[in-house]
């Protein structure tokens, strides 16, 4: 995902004495990560390096998240809410981002319920680059895409004979299956989940619009 820039000129800077607050968003889970604040300065220096960058108000100088500890924030992009007050950042954890050793300043359990399904996708596409020995997801990549594609097919007919003679638990544990080697075989061919996303959304976007 290329970075997406925001006009500076664009915002009310004079409503906050020319510091905005600053939601940061995990760019993939949709996780709260912290907030923060920043001047211009802030925003050009986060928008220029890559790394998210704030002002500090205790220290009254600039800081880049990490800069200490080296759990920095990749910057994806930014958006101004409606009063052109206030940013959303969306941002790419590089270890965590509170200073407790928690993922976010909100804690561990604000992840939205789906989020985990973007956390497979960036392991399984860890597991694609990095083939690490002794992994089950490796043995699936060194097996080939008909393999991949078998597996698939097995885990969906188990799914659907879960649906039909079998409880809850063991349908959700077999649609599990299910998802983790869709997800395998999507990597194999250089996709993930948030292109199968996209792809609804598109036709959600049609249907609602006819």
């Amino acid at each position: 995902m290329k970075a997406s820039q925001l006009d500076p000129t664009q915002l009310d800077w004079a409503k906050g004495d020319g510091l905005l607050p600053v939601v940061v968003q995990h760019w993939l889970t949709g996780e709260v990560l912290m907030l923060g604040y920043m001047n211009a300065e802030a925003l050009a220096v986060t928008q220029a390096s890559g790394h998210v960058t704030f002002f500090s108000r205790s220290k009254q100088r600039l800081w880049t998240k990490g800069e200490t500890s080296g759990n920095v924030l990749s910057f994806k992009s930014a958006r101004m809410d409606c009063d052109a007050d206030t940013l959303l950042v969306w941002a790419d954890p590089h270890g965590p981002t509170c200073h407790t050793g928690t993922h976010s300043c909100f804690g561990d359990d604000v992840k939205p319920p789906l989020g985990f399904l973007a956390e497979l996708d960036a392991l399984v596409t860890q597991r694609h680059a990095e083939r690490p020995e002794g992994s089950y997801t490796t043995q699936l990549f060194e097996g080939g895409i008909r393999r991949m594609a078998q597996k698939v097919g097995e885990e969906g007919v188990e799914t659907a004979l879960a649906a039909v003679a079998q409880d809850d638990l063991a349908l959700l544990g077999e649609a599990a299956d299910l998802i983790f080697h869709l997800t395998v075989a999507l990597r194999a061919r250089g996709l993930g989940l948030t292109d199968v996303a996209a792809v609804l959304a598109q036709r959600h976007a049609k249907r609602a619009a006819s």
